[in-house]
Protein backbone atom coordinates (compact mmCIF):
# COMPACT_ATOMS: atom_id res chain seq x y z
CA UNK A 1 0.00 0.00 0.00
CA UNK A 2 2.77 2.41 0.88
CA UNK A 3 4.61 1.67 -2.37
CA UNK A 4 1.46 2.14 -4.44
CA UNK A 5 0.65 5.44 -2.73
CA UNK A 6 4.15 6.80 -3.28
CA UNK A 7 4.11 5.74 -6.90
CA UNK A 8 0.80 7.52 -7.45
CA UNK A 9 2.08 10.69 -5.78
CA UNK A 10 5.28 10.58 -7.81
CA UNK A 11 3.29 10.16 -11.03
CA UNK A 12 1.15 13.18 -10.18
CA UNK A 13 4.31 15.16 -9.38
CA UNK A 14 5.86 14.21 -12.72
CA UNK A 15 2.76 15.15 -14.66
CA UNK A 16 2.50 18.46 -12.84
CA UNK A 17 6.15 19.22 -13.41
CA UNK A 18 5.87 18.53 -17.13
CA UNK A 19 2.86 20.78 -17.37
CA UNK A 20 4.68 23.54 -15.53
CA UNK A 21 7.73 23.12 -17.72
CA UNK A 22 5.58 23.35 -20.83
CA UNK A 23 4.05 26.60 -19.54
CA UNK A 24 7.45 28.12 -18.85
CA UNK A 25 8.77 27.05 -22.25
CA UNK A 26 5.88 28.76 -23.96
CA UNK A 27 6.90 32.09 -22.42
CA UNK A 28 10.67 31.61 -22.61
CA UNK A 29 11.89 30.61 -26.10
CA UNK A 30 15.35 29.60 -24.89
CA UNK A 31 13.96 27.00 -22.48
CA UNK A 32 13.03 26.79 -18.84
CA UNK A 33 14.88 29.46 -16.92
CA UNK A 34 14.71 33.20 -17.20
CA UNK A 35 11.14 33.87 -18.16
CA UNK A 36 12.33 36.66 -20.44
CA UNK A 37 15.96 36.08 -21.16
CA UNK A 38 18.68 38.57 -21.99
CA UNK A 39 22.27 38.31 -23.09
CA UNK A 40 25.23 37.88 -20.78
CA UNK A 41 26.11 41.55 -21.29
CA UNK A 42 22.74 42.65 -19.90
CA UNK A 43 22.38 40.64 -16.69
CA UNK A 44 23.35 43.14 -13.99
CA UNK A 45 19.69 43.73 -13.19
CA UNK A 46 18.77 40.05 -13.39
CA UNK A 47 17.98 37.94 -10.36
CA UNK A 48 18.30 34.17 -10.58
CA UNK A 49 17.24 31.79 -7.86
CA UNK A 50 18.95 28.76 -6.40
CA UNK A 51 16.46 26.20 -5.17
CA UNK A 52 16.86 24.17 -2.00
CA UNK A 53 14.84 21.04 -1.24
CA UNK A 54 15.22 19.38 2.12
CA UNK A 55 13.83 18.62 5.55
CA UNK A 56 13.04 21.91 7.27
CA UNK A 57 10.41 20.36 9.51
CA UNK A 58 9.85 16.98 11.13
CA UNK A 59 12.11 14.69 13.15
CA UNK A 60 15.12 15.18 10.88
CA UNK A 61 14.92 18.92 10.31
CA UNK A 62 18.26 19.65 11.97
CA UNK A 63 20.17 18.25 9.00
CA UNK A 64 18.09 20.46 6.73
CA UNK A 65 18.80 23.51 8.89
CA UNK A 66 22.53 22.73 8.80
CA UNK A 67 22.39 22.72 5.02
CA UNK A 68 20.05 25.63 4.22
CA UNK A 69 22.15 27.83 6.51
CA UNK A 70 25.20 27.04 4.39
CA UNK A 71 23.36 27.66 1.12
CA UNK A 72 22.17 31.05 2.38
CA UNK A 73 25.70 31.89 3.52
CA UNK A 74 27.21 31.00 0.13
CA UNK A 75 24.63 33.10 -1.72
CA UNK A 76 25.07 36.05 0.65
CA UNK A 77 28.84 35.94 0.16
CA UNK A 78 28.51 35.75 -3.62
CA UNK A 79 26.15 38.72 -3.71
CA UNK A 80 28.36 40.76 -1.36
CA UNK A 81 31.42 40.30 -3.58
CA UNK A 82 29.59 42.26 -6.27
CA UNK A 83 31.35 40.64 -9.21
CA UNK A 84 28.67 38.19 -10.36
CA UNK A 85 27.09 40.52 -12.88
CA UNK A 86 23.72 39.35 -11.58
CA UNK A 87 21.99 38.78 -8.27
CA UNK A 88 21.09 35.54 -6.52
CA UNK A 89 18.26 34.54 -4.22
CA UNK A 90 17.47 31.27 -2.45
CA UNK A 91 14.05 29.63 -2.76
CA UNK A 92 13.68 26.93 -0.13
CA UNK A 93 11.18 24.09 -0.27
CA UNK A 94 10.45 21.85 2.70
CA UNK A 95 9.86 18.16 2.01
CA UNK A 96 9.90 17.16 5.68
CA UNK A 97 12.51 14.54 4.83
CA UNK A 98 9.80 12.21 3.49
CA UNK A 99 9.09 10.79 0.06
CA UNK A 100 5.36 11.53 0.19
CA UNK A 101 5.90 15.28 0.62
CA UNK A 102 8.73 15.46 -1.92
CA UNK A 103 6.73 15.82 -5.18
CA UNK A 104 4.95 18.95 -3.92
CA UNK A 105 8.26 20.37 -2.70
CA UNK A 106 9.84 19.76 -6.11
CA UNK A 107 6.86 21.29 -7.92
CA UNK A 108 7.25 24.50 -5.90
CA UNK A 109 10.78 24.93 -7.24
CA UNK A 110 10.07 23.79 -10.78
CA UNK A 111 7.14 26.18 -11.27
CA UNK A 112 9.35 29.21 -10.50
CA UNK A 113 11.14 29.90 -13.80
CA UNK A 114 13.85 31.94 -12.05
CA UNK A 115 15.10 28.74 -10.37
CA UNK A 116 17.79 27.33 -12.67
CA UNK A 117 19.27 24.67 -10.36
CA UNK A 118 18.76 23.07 -6.97
CA UNK A 119 20.89 22.16 -3.97
CA UNK A 120 19.29 18.89 -2.90
CA UNK A 121 17.18 16.94 -2.36
CA UNK A 122 19.16 16.23 0.76
CA UNK A 123 17.66 12.81 1.65
CA UNK A 124 17.52 9.66 -0.45
CA UNK A 125 13.77 8.97 -0.14
CA UNK A 126 12.71 12.39 -1.43
CA UNK A 127 15.33 12.14 -4.19
CA UNK A 128 13.89 8.80 -5.32
CA UNK A 129 10.42 10.34 -5.41
CA UNK A 130 11.41 13.37 -7.49
CA UNK A 131 14.50 12.49 -9.52
CA UNK A 132 12.61 11.85 -12.75
CA UNK A 133 10.46 14.94 -12.26
CA UNK A 134 13.53 17.14 -12.04
CA UNK A 135 15.10 15.38 -15.02
CA UNK A 136 11.98 16.04 -17.11
CA UNK A 137 12.28 19.73 -16.20
CA UNK A 138 16.01 19.79 -17.11
CA UNK A 139 16.71 20.96 -13.56
CA UNK A 140 20.25 20.29 -12.39
CA UNK A 141 20.59 18.92 -8.84
CA UNK A 142 23.64 18.89 -6.57
CA UNK A 143 22.92 16.97 -3.38
CA UNK A 144 25.18 17.44 -0.35
CA UNK A 145 23.88 14.37 1.47
CA UNK A 146 21.60 11.96 -0.46
CA UNK A 147 23.67 8.79 -0.33
CA UNK A 148 21.58 5.81 -1.50
CA UNK A 149 23.73 4.01 -4.05
CA UNK A 150 20.93 3.50 -6.62
CA UNK A 151 20.19 7.20 -7.12
CA UNK A 152 22.74 7.54 -9.93
CA UNK A 153 21.49 4.44 -11.73
CA UNK A 154 17.75 5.16 -11.66
CA UNK A 155 17.38 7.40 -14.67
CA UNK A 156 17.76 10.64 -12.70
CA UNK A 157 19.81 12.25 -15.46
CA UNK A 158 20.22 15.67 -13.77
CA UNK A 159 21.19 14.33 -10.33
CA UNK A 160 24.70 14.86 -8.93
CA UNK A 161 26.11 14.47 -5.42
CA UNK A 162 29.33 15.46 -3.69
CA UNK A 163 29.41 12.71 -1.05
CA UNK A 164 30.25 9.00 -1.19
CA UNK A 165 27.37 6.58 -1.61
CA UNK A 166 25.99 4.24 1.02
CA UNK A 167 27.66 1.52 -1.01
CA UNK A 168 31.05 3.08 -0.29
CA UNK A 169 30.30 4.20 3.26
CA UNK A 170 28.52 0.97 4.24
CA UNK A 171 31.30 -1.17 2.84
CA UNK A 172 34.00 0.72 4.72
CA UNK A 173 31.97 0.77 7.94
CA UNK A 174 31.52 -3.00 7.68
CA UNK A 175 35.21 -3.53 7.01
CA UNK A 176 35.99 -1.57 10.17
CA UNK A 177 33.42 -3.55 12.19
CA UNK A 178 34.73 -6.87 10.89
CA UNK A 179 38.20 -6.20 12.28
CA UNK A 180 37.10 -7.01 15.86
CA UNK A 181 33.62 -8.53 15.67
CA UNK A 182 32.38 -11.93 14.57
CA UNK A 183 28.69 -11.46 15.40
CA UNK A 184 26.87 -8.25 14.48
CA UNK A 185 23.20 -7.29 14.74
CA UNK A 186 22.10 -4.96 11.91
CA UNK A 187 18.93 -2.89 12.40
CA UNK A 188 17.36 -0.47 9.93
CA UNK A 189 14.46 1.99 9.98
CA UNK A 190 12.95 0.60 6.71
CA UNK A 191 13.55 3.93 4.89
CA UNK A 192 15.27 4.16 1.49
CA UNK A 193 18.41 5.44 3.18
CA UNK A 194 18.34 3.30 6.33
CA UNK A 195 17.60 -0.03 4.70
CA UNK A 196 19.96 0.73 1.83
CA UNK A 197 23.02 1.31 3.99
CA UNK A 198 22.09 -1.56 6.34
CA UNK A 199 21.87 -3.94 3.37
CA UNK A 200 25.39 -2.96 2.30
CA UNK A 201 26.78 -3.35 5.82
CA UNK A 202 25.15 -6.76 6.28
CA UNK A 203 26.28 -8.10 2.90
CA UNK A 204 29.86 -6.91 3.40
CA UNK A 205 30.04 -8.38 6.89
CA UNK A 206 28.74 -11.74 5.69
CA UNK A 207 31.31 -11.71 2.92
CA UNK A 208 33.98 -11.45 5.58
CA UNK A 209 32.64 -14.40 7.54
CA UNK A 210 30.81 -12.39 10.19
CA UNK A 211 27.53 -13.78 11.54
CA UNK A 212 24.79 -11.22 10.90
CA UNK A 213 21.27 -10.92 12.31
CA UNK A 214 18.91 -8.45 10.58
CA UNK A 215 15.74 -6.70 11.68
CA UNK A 216 13.77 -3.72 10.42
CA UNK A 217 12.04 -1.31 12.81
CA UNK A 218 9.90 1.42 11.23
CA UNK A 219 10.99 5.01 11.82
CA UNK A 220 7.56 5.75 13.32
CA UNK A 221 8.45 3.55 16.30
CA UNK A 222 8.60 5.37 19.63
CA UNK A 223 9.40 2.45 21.94
CA UNK A 224 12.67 0.68 21.11
CA UNK A 225 12.60 -1.51 24.19
CA UNK A 226 11.71 -4.70 22.34
CA UNK A 227 14.38 -4.44 19.64
CA UNK A 228 16.96 -3.34 22.22
CA UNK A 229 16.25 -6.44 24.29
CA UNK A 230 16.47 -8.61 21.18
CA UNK A 231 19.87 -7.16 20.31
CA UNK A 232 21.13 -7.57 23.86
CA UNK A 233 20.04 -11.18 24.15
CA UNK A 234 21.41 -12.11 20.71
CA UNK A 235 24.99 -12.36 21.87
CA UNK A 236 26.14 -9.88 19.22
CA UNK A 237 29.27 -7.95 20.11
CA UNK A 238 28.32 -5.03 17.88
CA UNK A 239 25.19 -3.36 16.50
CA UNK A 240 24.85 -1.23 13.35
CA UNK A 241 21.79 0.99 12.92
CA UNK A 242 20.72 2.29 9.52
CA UNK A 243 18.48 5.28 10.16
CA UNK A 244 18.25 8.89 11.28
CA UNK A 245 19.26 10.87 14.35
CA UNK A 246 16.01 11.20 16.33
CA UNK A 247 15.26 7.48 16.11
CA UNK A 248 18.89 6.55 16.79
CA UNK A 249 18.72 8.59 19.99
CA UNK A 250 15.69 6.66 21.20
CA UNK A 251 17.41 3.41 20.28
CA UNK A 252 20.54 4.47 22.18
CA UNK A 253 18.58 4.97 25.38
CA UNK A 254 16.80 1.64 24.98
CA UNK A 255 20.06 -0.23 24.37
CA UNK A 256 21.57 1.25 27.53
CA UNK A 257 18.46 0.38 29.53
CA UNK A 258 18.59 -3.21 28.26
CA UNK A 259 22.21 -3.57 29.30
CA UNK A 260 23.80 -3.93 25.86
CA UNK A 261 27.58 -3.75 26.22
CA UNK A 262 28.62 -4.14 22.59
CA UNK A 263 29.84 -1.66 20.01
CA UNK A 264 27.13 0.70 18.76
CA UNK A 265 27.53 2.16 15.28
CA UNK A 266 25.36 4.13 12.88
CA UNK A 267 25.81 5.93 9.57
CA UNK A 268 25.70 9.53 8.41
CA UNK A 269 21.95 9.87 9.06
CA UNK A 270 22.49 9.53 12.79
CA UNK A 271 25.31 12.02 13.16
CA UNK A 272 23.82 15.26 14.47
CA UNK A 273 23.17 17.35 17.54
CA UNK A 274 19.66 15.88 17.56
CA UNK A 275 21.19 12.50 18.39
CA UNK A 276 23.47 14.03 21.00
CA UNK A 277 20.73 15.94 22.80
CA UNK A 278 18.16 13.17 22.44
CA UNK A 279 20.35 10.32 23.61
CA UNK A 280 22.07 12.08 26.50
CA UNK A 281 24.69 9.97 28.25
CA UNK A 282 23.42 6.89 26.38
CA UNK A 283 24.92 8.34 23.19
CA UNK A 284 28.45 8.41 24.54
CA UNK A 285 30.53 5.68 22.94
CA UNK A 286 28.47 5.54 19.75
CA UNK A 287 30.42 5.58 16.49
CA UNK A 288 29.33 7.19 13.22
CA UNK A 289 30.51 6.60 9.67
CA UNK A 290 30.07 9.66 7.48
CA UNK A 291 31.34 10.89 4.13
CA UNK A 292 31.42 14.34 5.66
CA UNK A 293 33.87 16.82 7.09
CA UNK A 294 34.10 18.34 10.57
CA UNK A 295 34.30 21.99 9.56
CA UNK A 296 35.09 23.05 13.13
CA UNK A 297 38.49 21.35 13.00
CA UNK A 298 39.45 21.00 9.31
CA UNK A 299 42.08 23.66 8.43
CA UNK A 300 40.68 24.13 4.92
CA UNK A 301 37.27 24.99 6.39
CA UNK A 302 38.43 27.65 8.87
CA UNK A 303 37.10 30.66 6.95
CA UNK A 304 33.78 28.90 6.41
CA UNK A 305 33.57 27.87 10.06
CA UNK A 306 34.24 31.44 11.20
CA UNK A 307 31.68 32.93 8.80
CA UNK A 308 29.00 30.35 9.61
CA UNK A 309 29.48 30.74 13.36
CA UNK A 310 29.36 34.53 13.13
CA UNK A 311 26.20 34.50 11.02
CA UNK A 312 24.21 31.88 12.94
CA UNK A 313 25.76 32.07 16.41
CA UNK A 314 26.38 28.32 16.31
CA UNK A 315 29.12 26.24 14.67
CA UNK A 316 28.48 24.34 11.45
CA UNK A 317 27.41 20.73 11.90
CA UNK A 318 26.80 17.59 9.84
CA UNK A 319 26.71 18.32 6.09
CA UNK A 320 27.05 22.08 6.60
CA UNK A 321 30.36 22.26 4.69
CA UNK A 322 29.11 19.88 2.01
CA UNK A 323 26.06 22.09 1.43
CA UNK A 324 28.37 25.12 1.24
CA UNK A 325 30.42 23.39 -1.43
CA UNK A 326 27.30 22.32 -3.32
CA UNK A 327 25.96 25.88 -3.31
CA UNK A 328 29.24 27.44 -4.40
CA UNK A 329 29.66 24.85 -7.14
CA UNK A 330 26.14 25.61 -8.37
CA UNK A 331 26.91 29.34 -8.30
CA UNK A 332 29.97 28.59 -10.42
CA UNK A 333 27.73 26.75 -12.90
CA UNK A 334 25.36 29.75 -13.00
CA UNK A 335 28.29 32.04 -13.81
CA UNK A 336 29.35 29.77 -16.66
CA UNK A 337 25.82 29.62 -18.06
CA UNK A 338 25.36 33.41 -17.82
CA UNK A 339 28.70 34.08 -19.48
CA UNK A 340 27.70 31.88 -22.42
CA UNK A 341 24.51 33.86 -23.09
CA UNK A 342 20.92 33.54 -22.01
CA UNK A 343 21.07 31.00 -19.14
CA UNK A 344 18.52 28.22 -18.98
CA UNK A 345 18.07 25.20 -16.77
CA UNK A 346 19.62 23.09 -19.49
CA UNK A 347 22.69 25.32 -19.82
CA UNK A 348 23.15 25.29 -16.04
CA UNK A 349 22.82 21.50 -16.01
CA UNK A 350 25.44 21.31 -18.78
CA UNK A 351 27.75 23.53 -16.72
CA UNK A 352 27.22 21.36 -13.62
CA UNK A 353 28.26 18.27 -15.55
CA UNK A 354 31.49 20.02 -16.59
CA UNK A 355 32.35 21.49 -13.18
CA UNK A 356 35.83 21.36 -11.74
CA UNK A 357 35.39 23.39 -8.57
CA UNK A 358 37.79 23.17 -5.65
CA UNK A 359 35.68 23.12 -2.51
CA UNK A 360 36.57 22.88 1.16
CA UNK A 361 35.41 19.24 1.41
CA UNK A 362 36.29 17.84 -2.00
CA UNK A 363 37.00 18.69 -5.61
CA UNK A 364 33.54 19.06 -7.12
CA UNK A 365 34.02 17.20 -10.36
CA UNK A 366 31.48 14.67 -11.54
CA UNK A 367 31.68 11.39 -13.41
CA UNK A 368 29.19 10.89 -16.24
CA UNK A 369 26.72 9.25 -13.83
CA UNK A 370 26.74 12.20 -11.43
CA UNK A 371 29.01 10.69 -8.77
CA UNK A 372 31.75 12.90 -7.35
CA UNK A 373 35.24 11.97 -8.46
CA UNK A 374 36.76 12.00 -4.96
CA UNK A 375 35.18 11.23 -1.61
CA UNK A 376 36.38 10.18 1.86
CA UNK A 377 34.51 8.35 4.63
CA UNK A 378 35.40 9.46 8.15
CA UNK A 379 34.79 7.79 11.50
CA UNK A 380 33.34 9.81 14.38
CA UNK A 381 32.68 9.01 18.04
CA UNK A 382 30.51 10.71 20.64
CA UNK A 383 32.60 11.49 23.70
CA UNK A 384 31.23 13.36 26.72
CA UNK A 385 28.27 14.68 24.79
CA UNK A 386 30.21 15.78 21.72
CA UNK A 387 30.71 14.02 18.39
CA UNK A 388 34.37 14.19 17.39
CA UNK A 389 36.12 13.18 14.19
CA UNK A 390 38.62 10.32 14.51
CA UNK A 391 39.78 10.38 10.89
CA UNK A 392 39.58 8.29 7.72
CA UNK A 393 37.70 5.12 8.67
CA UNK A 394 40.05 2.95 6.62
CA UNK A 395 42.92 4.08 8.82
CA UNK A 396 41.20 3.32 12.14
CA UNK A 397 42.05 0.16 14.10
Amino acid sequence: MRTRSLAKIAAIGIAGALALTACSNSSSPSGTGLGGGGSSSNTSNKTYKIGFQGALSGDNQQLGINEINSVNLAVDEANQKGDLGFKLEVLKSDDGGTADKAPAAAALLIQDTAVLGVVGPIFSGPTSATGKTYAAANMGLISPSATNATLTSSGFTTFHRIVPTDGVEGTQAAEWLAKKNKKVFVVDDTSVYGKGVADVVAKTLQGKGVSVTRQGVAATTQDYGAIAQTVTSSGATAMFYGGYDAQAALFAKALTASGFKGLRVTGNGGKSTVFTSGSGAAGNGWYFSCGCQDATTAPEAKAFNDAYTAKYNTPPSTYSPEAYDAANALIDAYKTAVAAGNPTRQSVEDAISKLDYKGITTEVKFASNGEVAQATVNLYEQKDGKIVQLGNILQQS
